[in-house]
């Protein structure tokens, strides 16, 4: 299902996300996500959305961009290697936009890297109208595409559905102030997927995983950064070897880096012999790690989506016998977004996209595994009795943690300028040593 392809350095991307949060998770969450809020003290920030009026047609009543919408063609351009989320968009986004709005989705394979190096060349060249409609991004393709004047908006603040959201949740992306220039699609976490049968206790810790590859040598591995899960996995490993996450949430510190990330150099390069391939190569991606794991040439895959291996439990790819597993010593965690570009030609129809994508309805048949799995982006518990009730009844599968003990494991992610930082760190200090 997910061919192997011959590892290669690759562009950063973003992925990007269950039951309804208790009050103690999302009070858990909320604490959390306020030490990310940290950048929007620092200056040469974009202005703020509540000091920028908003453009056309986001200025505008909602019934007249829903009129605008009626009708014309939305083209989301996103991340086309994850099969769940391939699923929901085609098999469910669409056609209910085309049954409520007669819009016409058109999902477009891209990275993001790939359409905000666009966006940056249609900018420079003078190109006002584009061909992109509505991004799946987020992290340092976000920051990014803010910093190049290449997202429109403020838009976020128009849309009916935002009132669902936590306004701490979407206030930040990886540590960079959103400022109604995103709304957000869902939430995600990183597990460990491990199959029972072959593993029956997993380790729990980045070191205890450590000393596993060094005892089962080859059978372990995870994606080549800059792939965005296997970049995941060693902010994950810089969190748990270094001290936490705490001191990290803040703009770089280029003289705490250089103390700190030796530690985790020293680890991974002492760990690379003892992986898959004795460390000579990696899996291009995610996708690529799952085939390897659901062939049985290693014990564990990585996901950012916790509902991941039930998904693919259902439909075939792992055997019944698989489970996931969030260190005890951090689990990151965060918000994925959508965008409008500058140059969209659709933008009215964009809009309508991205708030339907927020409604109960597409939440909850994201949330189920059986189209993707993908945790909600909007508070439940905002909503009716009896919407709560449907999200409270939806089933994630044996293979799904539980909210509360994930949520006991989540750490924040780390601010985009870092996550740049270790990627670059990880190319010069472990795959060229």
């Amino acid at each position: 299902m997910h061919p192997f392809r011959s590892p290669s350095v690759r562009p950063a991307i973003s992925r990007y996300p269950f039951r309804p949060f208790s009050p103690v998770t999302l009070f858990r969450m909320a604490a959390l996500s306020l030490l990310a809020l940290l950048p929007l003290l620092c200056p040469g920030r974009p202005a703020l959305a509540e000091e920028a009026p908003l453009p056309r047609p986001a200025s505008q009543p909602w019934a007249v961009v829903e009129a605008a919408a009626r009708g014309s063609t939305v083209r989301f351009h996103m991340y086309g290697g994850m099969a769940t989320a391939n699923r929901y968009v085609d098999g469910f986004v669409a056609p209910e936009l085309a049954r409520r709005y007669g819009i016409t989705l058109m999902r477009v394979p891209m990275e993001a890297p790939v359409f905000v190096n666009r966006l940056l060349a249609e900018k420079s060249a003078g190109r006002a109208t584009g061909s992109m409609d509505l991004l799946w991004i987020n992290g340092e393709n976000f920051r990014n595409a803010r910093l190049g004047g290449v997202l429109w908006g403020p838009y976020a603040p128009a849309l009916p559905n935002m009132a669902l959201t936590d306004p701490v949740q979407s206030a930040t992306d990886f540590g960079y102030p959103v400022e109604g220039y995103e709304s957000p699609y869902g939430r995600a976490q990183l597990v460990l997927e491990y199959d029972t049968a072959r593993t029956p206790e997993p380790p729990r810790t980045m070191a205890q995983l450590g000393e596993w590859a060094k005892a089962h040598p080859g059978r372990l591995t995870y994606p080549q950064p800059p792939d965005f899960t296997g970049s995941a996995f060693i902010r994950q490993a810089f969190y748990a070897l270094t001290g936490g996450h705490a001191q990290y949430m803040r703009p770089l510190d280029k003289d705490l880096l250089g103390r700190k990330a030796p530690a985790l150099w020293t680890w991974l390069r002492d760990l690379a012999p003892h992986l898959w391939q004795a460390g000579r190569a990696y899996p291009r991606d995610a996708a690529a790690l799952d085939a390897l794991f659901a062939r049985g040439e290693v014990d564990f895959s990585v996901s950012y989506h916790p509902a991941h291996a039930q998904a693919l439990i259902d439909d075939g790819t792992y055997p019944a016998t698989v489970r996931t597993v969030a260190l005890d010593d951090g689990s990151i965690f965060n918000t994925h977004f959508v965008a409008i570009p500058f140059n969209a030609p659709n933008k009215a129809g964009a809009m309508v996209v991205a708030n339907f994508l927020l409604s109960p309805e597409a939440q909850l048949a994201k949330m189920d595994p059986a189209w993707w799995g993908d945790f909600p982006a909007i508070e439940v518990g905002r909503l009716s009795e009896e919407w709560r009730a449907r999200f409270a009844a939806v089933k994630m599968g044996e293979a799904t943690l539980a909210p509360d003990v994930l949520a006991r494991r989540a750490v924040p992610e780390i601010p985009a300028d870092w996550l740049e930082a270790l990627e670059r760190g990880w190319d010069a200090e472990v795959l060229r040593k």
